[in-house]
């Protein structure tokens, strides 16, 4: 079967036990602080199991596409070299909400595997969990019965509370799982050591290919466990190992999942895979990251310097360096590859397909800048080898390399070794294990359980109709973080607007007749609405009222329909080729980003803003719809963003021309906006242009900002007509400047003919000392003047100045000089730190500049 036939198979066999077949949710989290990405299949489905969000299907069944770059086997810089781990991947899953448990669980995976697709039976072994004596919990009994039933007893392995007991986190829902195994090795490998003895033993051909959970507990901050009154069932079978024991292979990168990719490297590199290690490696890496960065760009992840756009753009980065270093790929070849991730995987993941041009414009732009950082760290480490005593590469160095332009401590220890030196690898270690110390104490949060003060159903938002609102704690929970203490509040209703969509969050306060309490942000998690507080009420069982800043709130308003209003504009005028990318939006101003592929000109901004404003003037009355059927909104026109996704029932916000999707907060009518004025437009990466605005009052002051600077500049100047005024200055500028570089040319020749006559001798060395108050620039043109003259004798020119009390220093040597050994730049870079300075060069020239005047003269004479 080949690896799409697999997939299909999979879900049809779900749908015909009546599970809900889902589309794969986002690679890329946006709105969980616990994750980046999503990293198993239940991600999407959180909320249910922690009982934030209401069971619409008992029976769901998906592929999702998961990303893992950290915890066990999934450290970024070891994929490639094994042959079954990846950055990115599929997760098959079924999902139970309440519904069958764990004989319909055991019995379906049974016949998936055995009857459907055909794995034989007799290389299958499966794990239930054996018990846990600090969690006083039995081994699983029920298990273990439906097990026996189906397979025998002999291929039933107990396993550790490591290996089979499952949970989301240190708090959460979890429970026993059951392991399904399989032993693809030879039958002379076999007859030699049983599968049974291989399981769990990190055997690449003794392999987990699907777990089954059987969710019916809760894990409290304490670390006990409590029983869920609903029981779940969490399946998740990696696809790629799936589709390596169908087609009955050795190794992952061996299916037709990887093998297009593999197949193009080998011919572009001239390279044929299985003959060369680390060009074996170096394909492997490829073929996974392509998959990986593709999906995340589809996913609207762009690579960047912050969050999940870092990992990206370090995974994409790796991939590079690999093609870089083992398969002699100097010039861009990762974007080349795009085409077989979409003819692949387009027919399960329409994303790709629709952003294929995107993806290929991203990556090569990627590809392009780094190949330069690359060839940049190389110059760098050509420049410490130079002057390094002893044959060791110091750990900071290579720390250093690796950080800030991304080689691999591999890549450094490859450069090394091709100079017979050795990298200090225990201090690379070091170094990196503080970074990482750092990112940990950073990121560290301290959450107590949820405190639960009554049952509630899922928060009511009233924050479309009102600012005000009388609310009822429901639940809360002591946070802290860096030894700051926090609280987070749930309220059975509110009017405050949750995070969500590029809008923040609602800031305010609830209060009664005993206390005042300030709410200093909202937000959404695993389906709650979050009210973040630095104090807990005092009696925390009280009624309050709640009311949003209705100040900032409104100007979050009207930035956001603002942004509806661009967006429209922008299709109007650029094309409708334009999408939503990305916004932002808060009480300042607003960031909107889209697709486009050049830089707008001055008059596309303007007639974007002038049709913007103009539905401003009109005072477009906005059209709310609410619980819209997704089918009807899509009938209306309604713009969704790609990618995201939707319920079956939508809302849907109008003003006039402009339909989109959103469940943001916006102004009444247009007028309430004010006015719009776009102040930047600019690129973030290929193809995808970003602007920034303001709306309102912001815009006044922008407005009267400018006036005043206008007014400021004309006092200045004297004359009302600012502009005749600048260019009249810039005229006599230039005609001063003319003057001087005349003057400056005569002063140069008449001090020249004069030092000529001031060259002193030191054994066979001649040279010329000044000390002046001339520019670095006079100095240099003297300096070369004199090594025209005297270049093939043996001749040094030192020159020293102090500008604004910064001293600089100058050294030009002979081609004789040289010759002879001696380097200027070396020379000057260790006089430099006699004025607390730095500086380089050339060989036959250096400058250098530094804080310390005083030093001068015992920099001139270290020099000499």
């Amino acid at each position: 079967m080949l690896s799409n036939d697999i997939r299909k198979a999979f879900l049809d066999f779900f749908e015909k036990k009546q599970h809900k077949i889902l589309p794969s949710a986002s690679m890329i989290v946006r709105n969980d602080p616990t994750l980046m990405f999503t990293n198993a299949g239940m991600n999407q489905f959180k909320d249910i199991f922690l009982g934030n969000s209401p069971i619409k299907y008992p029976r769901i069944a998906d592929t999702q596409k998961c990303l893992r770059v950290s915890g066990k086997h999934n450290d970024l810089e070891e994929v490639g070299y094994d042959t079954y781990h990846h950055t990115m991947f599929e997760m098959l899953g079924n999902w139970s909400f309440g519904d069958y448990f764990k004989k319909e669980a055991i019995s379906w995976a049974w016949e998936f595997l055995v009857d459907v697709i055909g794995l034989n039976k007799d290389d299958i072994y499966v794990t239930i969990f054996g018990g846990d004596e600090k969690d006083n919990q039995p081994r699983d009994i029920e298990a273990f019965n439906i097990w026996k039933e189906i397979i025998g007893e002999d291929r039933i392995i107990d396993g550790s509370k490591k290996d089979n007991f499952w949970e989301m986190g240190e708090q959460g829902p979890c429970g026993p799982c059951s392991e399904i195994h399989i032993d693809l090795r030879e039958k002379e490998e076999k007859e030699k050591i049983s599968g049974k003895l291989l399981v769990n033993k990190d055997n690449p051909l003794v392999i987990e290919i699907w777990n089954l959970v059987f969710i019916q507990f809760n894990r409290l901050a304490n670390g006990s466990l409590e029983v869920l009154d609903k029981k779940h069932i969490d399946t998740g079978m990696g696809f790629e190992r799936l589709t390596m024991a169908v087609q009955k292979k050795k190794s992952n990168y061996d299916t037709d999942i990887f093998t297009p990719y593999i197949d193009f490297l080998s011919k572009k590199s001239n390279k044929k895979y299985g003959e060369d290690k680390m060009a074996d490696v170096a394909m492997r890496v490829i073929a996974d990251h392509i998959r990986c960065v593709g999906f995340a760009i589809a996913d609207g992840q762009l690579p960047s310097n912050a969050k999940q756009g870092y990992v990206i753009r370090r995974i994409l980065r790796r991939a590079i360096r690999y093609g870089y270093t083992f398969l002699n790929f100097k010039t861009p070849f990762l974007n080349e590859m795009v085409y077989i991730l979409v003819e692949k995987m387009s027919s399960q993941f329409e994303e790709l397909k629709h952003n294929e041009t995107l993806i290929k414009k991203v990556i090569l732009e990627e590809e392009q800048s780094f190949l330069k950082t690359l060839s940049n760290g190389i110059i760098k480490f050509e420049k410490y080898v130079k002057d390094i005593k002893g044959d060791i590469v110091g750990g900071e160095f290579a720390f250093e390399l690796f950080d800030t332009f991304g080689f691999p401590i591999d890549l450094t220890e490859l450069m090394a070794k091709e100079k017979n030196l050795k990298v200090d690898i225990e201090g690379f270690n070091k170094y990196l294990l503080q970074q990482k110390e750092r990112s940990r104490q950073d990121a560290l949060i301290d959450t107590e359980d949820w405190v639960e003060i009554k049952k509630s159903e899922k928060t009511i938002f009233l924050g479309y109709d009102s600012l005000f609102s009388d609310v009822e704690i429901v639940r809360y929970r002591k946070v802290k973080q860096k030894d700051k203490i926090s609280f987070q509040l749930v309220f059975d209703r509110t009017p405050f607007y949750a995070e969500l969509g590029g809008q923040v969050g609602d800031s305010g306060y609830i209060e009664n007749e005993e206390e005042k309490i300030e709410i200093t942000n909202t937000k959404t998690e695993n389906g709650l609405t979050i009210h973040l507080t630095n104090n807990l009420p005092k009696n925390i069982h009280a009624k309050f009222s709640a009311y949003v800043d209705e100040k900032r709130r409104h100007k979050i308003e009207n930035n956001h329909s603002a942004t509806h209003l661009i967006h429209n504009a922008l299709r109007e005028v650029l094309g409708f080729h334009v999408e939503q990318k990305g916004s932002m939006v808060d009480s300042e101003k607003l960031r909107f980003d889209f697709s486009h592929f050049t830089k707008m000109t001055k008059q596309e901004i303007r007639e974007v803003e002038k049709r913007v404003n103009q539905v401003i003037r009109n005072n477009v009355v906005a059209i709310e719809r609410r619980e819209v059927p997704i089918d009807e909104a899509r009938r209306l026109g309604a713009i969704a963003l790609f990618g995201e996704k939707y319920g079956d029932r939508v809302r849907v916000m109008q003003f006039g021309s402009s339909i989109e999707l959103c469940g943001g907060t916006h102004v009444k009518a247009t007028g309430n906006i004010g006015m719009v004025k776009i102040i930047s437009e600019t690129a973030i990466a290929a193809g995808i242009r970003r602007i920034e605005a303001i709306t309102g009052e912001k815009v006044e002051e922008y407005l009267n900002d400018m006036e005043d600077k206008i007014e400021e500049i004309s006092s200045c100047l004297q004359q009302p007509n600012i502009v005749f005024a600048v260019k009249k200055l810039k005229e006599e500028n230039q005609q001063l400047n003319n003057k001087i570089e005349a003057l400056e040319k005569d002063k140069t020749q008449e001090l020249f003919n004069e030092l000529k006559n001031k060259v002193e001798k030191i054994e066979d060395m001649q040279y010329v000392e000044f000390s002046s108050v001339f520019s670095l620039d006079i100095l240099k043109d003297i300096a070369f003047r004199f090594k025209n003259l005297y270049n093939n004798e043996n001749f040094f020119f030192i020159a020293s100045t102090t500008i604004n009390d910064k001293p600089s220093l100058l050294l030009m040597l002979s081609d004789n000089i040289v010759k002879k050994g001696k380097n200027a730049s070396t020379i000057i870079k260790e006089a430099s730190k006699l004025i607390q300075g730095g500086g380089g060069g050339q060989n036959f020239f250096a400058t250098s500049g530094g804080k310390n005047k005083e030093g001068i003269k015992d920099a001139v004479k270290k020099i000499k």
